[in-house]
């Protein structure tokens, strides 16, 4: 019996309850020589570290006018963000930030410094955000993408920005656009209780 191809995908949950080495149900031990509880593996010895995700993205800019994409996709549908998503396996935080602009925004852009280096602990996350400059205003948005757009800074549709790493960015890009150095931001972001689920 063969099933049709899901039309959703999601990523696999963070916690387990089997070893993916051998299968067995895991238990939770503070390992020799470590500090905290671990899902470990009773029969071949596996121990199941789990690491923060990386997020990675840019602040694209085509003549004074923030580039933004409306997310076609959970979390947070039909919401602005700026080009942004997870880390690959075998890239630089600065491939990964090229690629998601090229599959989210279809933008080509001369890549800048780093700019803004953002702990979100409850989400399990650090996000990294680099400036841009965008060398054309075509833009050919992917499938996770309803439309981009550009933006002058007094039109950012700050209501509907889907993520506080997202809002702060731009916010930090307003206030040094006034002296026009851009250094490198650095910090946390906290969690906030909200109706929904919270968002990083």
């Amino acid at each position: 019996m063969t099933t049709g191809a899901s039309s959703f995908y999601f990523p696999a949950p963070r916690a387990q309850r089997f070893c993916s080495q051998c299968g067995t149900q895991l238990t939770q031990i503070i390992p020799p020589d470590d500090n905290r509880l671990r899902d470990a593996c009773g029969r071949c010895g596996a121990i199941h570290y789990q690491n923060p995700r990386n997020v990675v993205g840019v602040l694209p800019i085509w003549e004074g006018k923030v580039l933004l994409c409306r997310r076609a996709i959970e979390p947070r549908y039909n919401t602005w963000t700026l080009p942004a998503g997870f880390m690959e396996l075998g890239e630089t935080t600065a491939q990964g930030a090229m690629r998601e602009t090229q599959e989210e925004a279809g933008a080509q852009i001369e890549l800048g410094s780093l700019y803004t280096i953002i702990d979100v602990p409850h989400a399990e996350q650090v996000h990294f955000y680099y400036l841009a400059r965008v060398l054309s205003p075509e833009l050919y948005p992917g499938p996770e993408s309803l439309e981009a757009a550009f933006f002058a800074v007094e039109d950012i549709p700050w209501s509907r920005l889907a993520f506080r790493t997202v809002v702060t960015t731009l916010e930090h890009y307003i206030r040094d656009r006034e002296t026009g150095v851009f250094p490198i931001h650095h910090y946390d972001i906290e969690q906030v209780s909200y109706n929904t689920s919270d968002q990083p």
